[in-house]
């Protein structure tokens, strides 16, 4: 008997087994990419690309709701190189993604302080959000630059 463990999205879970609720702590994408001899942040762009993956997974599935955990207050100690290339990517991911997320009915809400990012990135959530705010099928919650460090935030 073969007990290799599954890891793929893509894995097909028994019938009435999917949740209606998946939350994703992204955390571990510059170590992920350290381990294989890269630069941190060759890790934060293939963490976009797993989202991208989840996010269509999800779509397909019909999972009702998916909350990321993807900036907290504590990334802000982070080199400001590196916070500055997260912003980028950030708003790189949300422009080439924006239009594709709202045609698969998809509602973008990014939950927690804003207010340290720049303008032009507020801006863009801010119009991404009103773009797919009647939107009905999946709703991705992005979680921003808030403290995890307390199990009701998890649970809530």
């Amino acid at each position: 008997m073969n007990a290799e463990p599954h890891n793929s999205v893509h894995d097909q879970p028994a019938a009435g087994a999917l949740p209606r609720h998946v939350a994703i702590i992204m955390d571990g994408n510059g170590r992920w990419a350290t381990r294989r001899r890269s630069p941190r942040f060759a890790g934060h762009r293939a963490g976009v690309n797993a989202v991208r993956e989840v996010v269509q997974v999800c779509v397909e599935r019909g999972i009702e709701v998916l909350t990321l955990f993807a900036f907290s207050s504590e990334n802000w100690r982070r080199p400001a190189e590196e916070v500055g290339l997260l912003m980028n990517l950030f708003m790189t991911a949300l422009q080439s993604e924006m239009r594709k997320l709202h045609e698969n009915n998809v509602r973008l809400r990014v939950i927690g302080e804003r207010s340290a990012f720049r303008s032009e990135l507020q801006k863009m959530i801010g119009e991404a959000e009103a773009l797919m705010a009647n939107n009905t099928g999946l709703n991705l919650l992005d979680r921003k630059s808030t403290r995890l460090n307390s199990s009701h935030q998890i649970i809530s």
